[in-house]
């Protein structure tokens, strides 16, 4: 059983310094009892109460890392079970499924997907992660299998029932940190066993959830920490169910058992790949750890990486690009001079427009503390006598022979107090919608 916030606070330096974000020692302690703060985030707590605060700040759900380098996958780690009530941290791993009983040219088509479907966003590069190999019965396929996706930098699930099999397999990747799947009631001891030697992330496969706890259990007390469960279910309903179970089990009532991330199927629950993307779609949300799906194609793979990248974003933090001059198109001291605010999605769509326009441009972006610019406007951040000063302290008087510079058409209403801010300087109202500017740069006149 955790400690409470008053057993918490008896170990903590009591300096109320504020360094961990929390106003009090006491308000990070009840933090902390809650699930909603990190250890880490104090500099002063001595070694001794680390040791015995480890527990209490362990998140419930414990985070498990699949894969090594640029495509290793963490899940789990959670601490809320609404993103509103803080935020989700550690977004679901997409897989696609390979059998050995594939033809060459497929496995390839397959392990080509990957590479391919990557796509630009706001600045992130959304992508799938996870390869996941099954195992079909002939031991000499599947290690050949495993042997041609060893030197891709995908993170890897391996897939089969015999653990000399999984052995054979785990020697050629093991360096790779793969996800064990899966320990069941007849080889749980087998599988631990080697998860334990390899020390790789174990699944855990039931047929209901008492078999999934039991098996928890079980492997947890041979000493293995990085589980992840997969309670059998295969049908939306029951999957469903059992996600929320979990999630709660871990969150509200603290249950160790269940407090690890989890596995799903939409590859066994529908007959195509577009019924798989929309039962994919509910358990990005409800609130799987993992996502295998039959096939990847760009139509069902980017709605569900929007998506994830969505409801992953923390909903009290906008996402932002930092404040400074951005030169688009190699611009020269005769180029026209833009402002708008430190959005994302604004800078991306306005840099976006700008660099297919070819006008070379600099392009002062503000900081509006990741509002848009009619929000900013509105709530006095996008304003006369900030946009000025801002202008003022960029450093852009010094990169251009002019000063002209071109406010953005929802914030027109700044005009008189910008003019009054930059005096000597020649301000126009640019297009309201960013899709109107390359036409609007292809006129301007230093």
């Amino acid at each position: 059983m955790g400690l409470t916030g008053i057993q918490i606070f008896k170990l903590l330096p009591k300096t109320n310094c504020g360094d961990c974000g929390s106003p009090t020692c006491l308000a990070f302690a009840m933090a902390l009892a809650a699930g909603k703060a990190e250890l880490e985030k104090c500099p002063y707590v001595s070694d001794e109460a680390k040791a015995q605060l480890s527990e209490a700040s362990a998140p419930p759900i414990r985070p498990v890392t699949i894969g090594t380098g640029e495509y290793a996958v963490k899940i789990g780690g959670e601490t809320v079970l609404f993103r509103h009530e803080k935020t989700f941290f550690n977004k679901p791993g997409l897989a696609i499924l390979i059998t050995d009983a594939m033809a060459h040219e497929e496995v390839d088509r397959r392990f080509n997907k990957l590479a391919e479907l990557q796509f630009e966003r706001v600045g992130l590069n959304l992508r799938p992660e996870l390869l996941a190999l099954k195992d079909t019965g002939d031991k000499e396929k599947f290690v050949d299998l495993v042997k041609r996706a060893a030197p891709t930098p995908y993170g890897i699930i391996l897939m089969s029932s015999d653990a000399g099999t999984m052995k054979a397999a785990l020697e050629l990747v093991k360096d790779k940190k793969p996800l064990i799947y899966a320990a069941t009631k007849e080889n749980a001891d087998a599988f631990g066993a080697l998860a334990k030697e390899s020390a790789c992330p174990l699944a855990v496969k039931g047929e209901n959830l008492d078999d999934v706890v039991a098996l928890s259990e079980k492997l947890t007390g041979m000493g293995l920490k990085d589980l992840v469960l997969d309670a059998g279910a295969r049908s939306v309903k029951g999957a469903f169910q059992d996600q929320i179970f979990i999630r709660r089990a871990a969150l509200l009532s603290k249950f160790k058992p269940l407090g690890f991330p989890t596995i799903t199927f939409p590859c066994e629950m529908a007959d195509n790949v577009m019924k798989e993307t929309l039962i994919a779609s509910l358990f990005v949300a409800k609130y799987a750890g993992i996502i295998v799906l039959s096939d990847f194609e760009g139509e069902n793979v980017f709605p569900l990486l929007l998506e994830r990248l969505n409801i992953y974003t923390d909903p009290q933090r906008p996402m932002t690009t930092e404040q400074g001059i951005y030169p688009i198109n190699n611009p020269d001291q005769n180029s026209p001079v833009l402002v708008t605010c430190n959005f994302s999605l604004t800078y991306f769509i306005v840099t976006g427009e700008i660099e297919n326009s070819r006008v070379p441009t600099w392009l002062c972006v503000m900081d509006t503390e990741g509002l848009s610019v009619m929000t900013a406007w509105a709530a006095g951040k996008f304003v006369g006598d900030a946009v000025g000063p801002f202008i003022k302290k960029s450093g852009i008087a010094d990169k251009v022979a002019h000063k002209k510079l071109v406010i953005p058409g929802y914030s027109a209403g700044i005009l008189g107090d910008l003019e009054e801010e930059l005096p000597g300087w020649e301000i126009t109202v640019g297009p309201r919608e960013a899709a109107h500017l390359p036409a609007f740069l292809k006129m301007w006149k230093a």
